[in-house]
């Protein structure tokens, strides 16, 4: 199992694109896995022949395990004693015993099993936040605790699972209708951003912004990096170039909590949240203070069209130190948005529409953009993310200087 995060402990394998015993080339698609921020499509390391597979979809393995072999035609895979795990274990810690109930079912199906299945995602989180696993029900199969079961407890705080669950439908068909099945991207979204939510606390930070200086530099700057690159230059490029420059100014806000403190980042590496079939993934632009506005709406072209056919790569999602989440396309106004751990901050930005503003001292219409800042107060105060909006301000109406 490779690791594709830093932070990663383990990966959830969704499916092989080859089958045992059949020839893969290097560099072609091997497999698809499930980490903490997306679904990532693996590619093949070497060349040879499949064999040996030790993990089948739907296990979740522990990175560094061996979960097949690349092997020469002819070639046996190595012979191990014990077949690999799937990376969940028992929870073996006996719960204290319960008094006789005359209703024995209905007992045993408001508590937790004793000896409960839990993910080690689920069992991390559990750590961190003191969680007594005995007191979590999980919602996984055959009962295993998830990760989202244990943000859920926590979220809710400290109720037992399923202490307050409302009464079954009468008619399980219509409840099982009314049941809505999340993706894998709708699954990831949701347990980040409870875990965000519930851990992280935020605060926001808004401005209006002229962006007349952006629409010009668009019009004045596209046709030509279009001609160049064969990509249009759209308004979320120029931000974040944008955003990109002022971030060198302010490592707090480029920065990350790491649970001990405050990590600074060497790089700039600026993500742009994507929608996608299920939900929202962010893929990074890796070193975006130094890549010209051109590369960077090409590399944003290129990451979006992977990221809608479900083929982002490990490095596409590795190592965003910021975030921009644009709903401008969508006509939305003003909106704050969740941060994405471990990152400090994350930048909302609404539609550009024309405003009656004052304009050297008269009612005046210009096209405006509003900007929130969502906020980390672990890592800074308000007075540092005034400063920072302020300088991506002064960005924004110099768009010559991304060049």
């Amino acid at each position: 199992m490779p690791a594709l995060e830093m932070a990663q402990e383990t990966g959830k394998l969704l499916s092989w694109r080859k089958k045992e015993g059949e020839a893969i080339a290097k560099g072609e698609p091997l497999l698809d896995v499930e980490t903490d921020k997306a679904v990532v499509e693996i590619e093949a390391p070497a060349d040879g022949i499949l064999a040996g597979i030790k993990a089948q979809a739907g296990d979740v393995i522990p990175v560094g395990q061996t979960i097949a072999w690349i092997v020469k035609p002819g070639e046996k895979p190595p012979v191990e004693e014990a077949a690999a795990a799937s990376g969940r274990r028992m929870d073996t810690k006996a719960a204290p015993a319960a008094p006789a109930v005359a209703n024995a079912p209905a007992a045993a199906a408001a508590a937790p099993a004793a000896n409960a299945r839990i993910s080690p995602k689920a069992r991390r989180l559990a750590r961190e936040h003191g969680v007594e696993i005995s007191r979590v029900r999980g919602t996984g199969s055959e009962g295993e605790i998830l990760a989202e079961d244990i943000l859920a407890f926590v979220a809710s705080g400290g109720l037992t699972s399923g202490a307050a669950a409302p009464a079954r439908a009468e008619n399980p068909q219509a409840e099982a209708r009314a049941t809505q099945t999340l993706t894998q991207v709708a699954r990831l979204m949701a347990e980040r951003t409870t875990q965000s939510w519930t851990t992280a606390p935020h605060f926001f930070v808004s401005r209006e912004i002229d962006a007349g200086a952006l629409l010009s530099a668009r019009e004045k700057f596209g046709p030509a990096i279009e001609k160049e690159r064969g990509v249009r230059l759209s308004h979320t490029d120029l931000l974040v170039a944008a955003v990109a420059r002022a971030l060198e100014k302010h490592p707090l806000v480029n920065a990350s909590w790491t649970g001990d403190g405050i990590r600074l980042h060497p790089e700039v590496n600026v993500g742009v949240a994507m929608a996608v079939e299920g939900g929202v993934v962010v893929a990074a632009i890796p070193g975006t203070n130094t890549k010209k506005l051109g590369e960077i709406a090409e590399m944003r072209r290129d990451l979006t069209e992977r990221a809608r056919a479900g083929k982002l790569r490990p490095a596409d999602i590795a190592g965003a130190t910021f975030t921009i989440s644009n709903l401008g396309m969508y006509q939305v106004d003003a909106f704050t948005a969740i941060i994405v751990a471990p990152q400090a901050a994350i930048l909302a930005v609404g539609r550009i529409a024309d405003r009656v503003v004052p304009v050297d001292g008269k009612p005046g219409i210009r096209p405006m953009m509003t900007l929130t800042l969502s906020c980390d107060h672990r890592v800074f105060d308000g007075a540092r993310a005034a400063l920072f909006l302020n300088d991506l301000a002064a960005a924004i109406v110099e768009p010559e200087k991304l060049l």
